[in-house]
């Protein structure tokens, strides 16, 4: 059964919510929005500047170029089972996600000048009783505060899928719209995240869904769903954590704001992405227009995936007209695309062409024929985990300087 707006709210979490936005943000100390902007803890003004740890705890097969073949996290990790095996892939995923980010890594970030990382996370990591997700999280904050750099918590993969793509890992369809048990899982893990972090002030605040509902004219109808369950999701952190900034995103991929009405919480930021288009104010217009309307902070989360010069250009735009932004991503292989990128581990073209063939179990004796041996697999992934270290990053400079990073 479709689950209807209506039903999102009860009444008591409305209450507690209308309770704790009182006085959401009067904590000495923490990030909260003032009017058109956020300011920091003492009340300055506070404009971001930042990156994404894209492809760290959700993985897309593009950053791993590869072309035609798997791209979400669940297809990749597939791949992974079948060329090495799932216990050797349990293994290097352990050790994946424990050498993609460390504590180089955002020291480096900090040093360039930026203030601000976004950090895409899966749901699953914080899932029945599933503490991963803290302890690397935990990590990362940590090494946040020692940088004096803030920290936005970002549910790339809700429970069902709020996008029906790769980029949520779902199963091909928004299903979170439609299920009330991924609905109250997905309340559930914001819950238990906000009250492990609700006094933690490197923490800036919680993006309650990524990129929710493509632009498919099939799923607009779920349009008019989004906004109640960010009321839903809101009224249950509130009830742990009246302290930190909640941040929305729009609908078609986090582009339209026609889906809000006026803030129902006074700690509110309101965020956008952009990728190709033309790099002009006329881009941003409807946005500024938001933040003019309701007096409330906007943030371009994501953008990038183009060249220097649009980099640059569109960077400027955001500075001049006093946005916060977190380029995506931090990273990636074999790209100049990011900050810093990693090279193509060994018999890495064999194993693109391979997973381009999107063959299914079937299938399995044509696979067996043409895949790569299991020792040269064996050998590629090991070389991955040496590839992703942070001494063998490579800097991409032109990039750095159209994002006006210090030094370059």
């Amino acid at each position: 059964m479709r689950t209807h707006p209506s039903k999102f709210m009860a009444l008591p979490a409305l209450l507690a919510a209308l309770l704790f936005s009182a006085v959401a943000g009067s904590q000495t100390g923490f990030v909260h929005a003032d009017g058109k902007f956020l300011v920091d803890g003492s009340g300055h003004k506070l404009l971001l500047r930042g990156t994404n740890l894209g492809n760290w705890l959700v993985q897309e097969g593009y950053m791993f170029r590869l072309d035609k073949g798997p791209s979400s996290s669940r297809e990749i990790e597939t791949l992974a089972n079948e060329l090495i095996g799932p216990t050797d892939a349990a293994e290097f995923w352990r050790k994946y996600r424990d050498g993609y980010i460390t504590r180089e890594d955002i020291d480096f970030i900090a040093g360039l000048g930026f203030n601000a990382i976004r950090v895409p996370f899966h749901y699953k990591f914080f899932d029945n009783g599933n503490d991963e997700g803290f302890r690397l999280i935990d990590r990362v904050v940590g090494w946040a505060a020692a940088d004096h750099i803030y920290v936005i918590l970002d549910m790339h993969c809700a429970p069902g899928g709020q996008t029906g793509s790769n980029i949520d890992d779902s199963w091909g369809y928004p299903w979170l719209f439609e299920d009330p048990a991924s609905q109250r899982k997905t309340i559930e893990i914001w819950r238990r995240i906000a009250g492990h972090y609700s006094n933690n002030k490197t923490v800036l605040g919680y993006d309650l869904l990524n990129e929710p509902i493509p632009h498919y004219p099939e799923l607009q109808k779920y349009n008019s769903h989004l906004e109640p369950l960010y009321k839903q999701i809101t009224a249950a952190v509130r009830e742990v954590d009246p302290n930190h900034v909640i941040i929305l995103g729009g609908a078609r991929w986090d582009t339209n704001f026609s889906v809000f009405g006026p803030p129902f919480d006074r700690n509110l930021m309101y965020q956008f992405h952009k990728y190709w288009m033309q790099p002009n104010k006329e881009a941003i217009q409807e946005y500024l227009d938001f933040r003019a309307k309701y007096n409330v902070p906007i943030y371009m989360g994501e953008s990038g995936e183009n060249t220097d010069d649009w980099i640059a250009a569109f960077r400027a735009i955001l500075d001049e007209n006093e946005i916060s932004w977190t380029f995506w991503p931090y990273k990636k292989m074999d790209s100049t695309r990011s900050p810093v990128t990693f090279a193509k581990p060994v018999h890495w073209d064999e194993i693109v062409k391979y997973a381009a063939r999107h063959a299914w179990m079937g299938d399995s004796e044509n696979s067996i024929k043409v895949r790569p041996s299991i020792e040269d697999c064996r050998a590629a992934f090991v070389d991955l985990l040496e590839k992703i270290k942070f001494e063998n990053k490579i800097v991409n400079r032109g990039y750095l300087k159209a994002l006006d990073a210090k030094g370059y």
